[in-house]
């Protein structure tokens, strides 16, 4: 295989064939896209994915921006006919709803909650303290003698507003990269410049106290993988968590985004996502799956073949992680492939439109629908008890 083919595997594939060696990874990869074609993925009865997931005690939803719930009347009606939770995709972040240090601007996301709440829709917030999406004043006003302040103003100000209105918030996002080489893993951000790690506490602990009643989640990614990378995340992970939990900090889950790379599928190891499930249950948290979708950049063109490797990933990733009862929510980040981050972060190298969500750009179930609902048609049944809201 030379260079060029290489480059056009993607970085993900070149990091898998490292790990498996090249010839074996191939070999892999070939499999996949053999029994992809023998698989047809039948579903029985005629209930939507929220119907089939809330049968076994697990919530259904996906994300979407103001352009698809608001200005796209086709998608929202099939986002209501389909899920029961609501992720604003951008319009909870900082650089959309803080125009200055002492300005908020909750216009958008507040006409999301309304639309949410007319649907009978649960609303997840996403998110109250990350590295990007930050504004343009961000970076000339923050320092480490203000930083405590404004972080601490934000999240209070923003989880006040919404209080008993957001079941559920990612309160801090992504502040794990072992990569970086920092103690514990975090990742180098402004807010670990500033603050030092105290700053997870704090933002758990003041979210907390805007909203009591709110489930809190710590969310990262590339946590699902058996390659190098992934294992690294996932210890820093789950020691960030047991800190955590050690020092009774309010967290309740942990968000697992699930961004379902197709280069890594063939790394997919069920008894190690098994064996990480149960040691975050261990520690008495909820687990959501936050922003699941499938790159497909590394399958083929065909589209009878590349729907069914998609179909394929969602099903045999969702089997294994629904096995597990602490498991009590499913998101797609997305809903139809009319509208997906996708296109512009991952695209294919042919130029071809990507299809990694539950709808083709027309609307209509794909093969990843079906598979979608017959892992949550064979999931065991969750405990009563656990559900999305904090039980204190």
């Amino acid at each position: 295989m030379n260079r060029r083919q290489l480059l056009l595997l993607g970085l993900g594939a070149v990091s898998g064939a490292s790990t498996l060696g090249l010839g074996q990874w191939l070999h892999h990869r070939a499999t996949r896209a053999q029994q992809a074609r023998d698989r047809t993925f039948p579903v029985t009865g005629t209930q939507p994915l929220w119907q089939r997931a809330a049968a076994k005690g697990i919530t259904f939803g996906a994300s979407a921006t103001r352009r698809e719930i608001l200005e796209d009347p086709d998608l929202a009606q099939r986002f209501v006919e389909d899920c029961r939770m609501l992720v604003p995709a951008n319009e909870l972040k900082w650089k959309t709803i803080r125009p200055s240090a002492t300005e908020y601007q909750f216009e958008v996301p507040d006409a999301m909650l309304a639309f949410a709440q007319q649907h009978g829709l649960i609303m997840h917030g996403h998110t109250l303290v990350w590295h990007n999406s930050l504004p343009d004043w961000f970076a000339e006003t923050v320092n480490a003698s203000n930083a405590e302040q404004i972080l601490v103003d934000h999240v209070q100000t923003v989880a006040t507003h919404y209080a008993g209105q957001i079941r559920s918030w990612d309160v801090v996002n992504e502040a794990i990269l072992p990569e970086h080489d920092q103690p514990n893993g975090l990742r180098k951000t402004p807010w670990l410049e500033f603050l030092g790690e105290d700053y997870l506490d704090l933002a758990f602990r003041v979210a907390h106290g805007a909203d009591p009643q709110a489930l809190l989640l710590y969310n990262d990614f590339n946590l699902d993988f058996a390659v190098r990378q992934d294992e690294r995340k996932r210890r820093a992970v789950l020691g960030l968590l047991e800190r955590l939990t050690a020092k009774g900090v309010p967290i309740h889950a942990l968000g697992i985004q699930g961004h379902l790379s197709g280069a890594q599928v063939p790394h997919f190891d069920a008894e190690v996502m098994r064996r990480f499930l149960r040691d975050v249950a261990s520690l008495g948290l909820k687990i959501f799956i936050t922003e699941l979708d499938v790159i497909d950049k590394a399958f083929p063109a065909d589209l009878s073949i590349r729907d069914r490797m998609v179909a394929a990933a969602y099903e045999d990733y969702l089997s294994v992680v629904l096995e597990e009862p602490a498991v009590v929510s499913v998101a797609t980040w997305g809903f139809s492939d009319r509208y997906t981050w996708l296109n512009s972060f991952h695209p294919r190298e042919d130029e071809l439109p990507v299809r990694p969500l539950p709808l083709d750009e027309n609307l209509q179930p794909k093969l990843a629908w079906n598979a979608i609902a017959r892992a949550f048609d064979q999931a065991p049944p969750r405990d009563p008890n656990r559900g999305e809201t904090q039980q204190e």
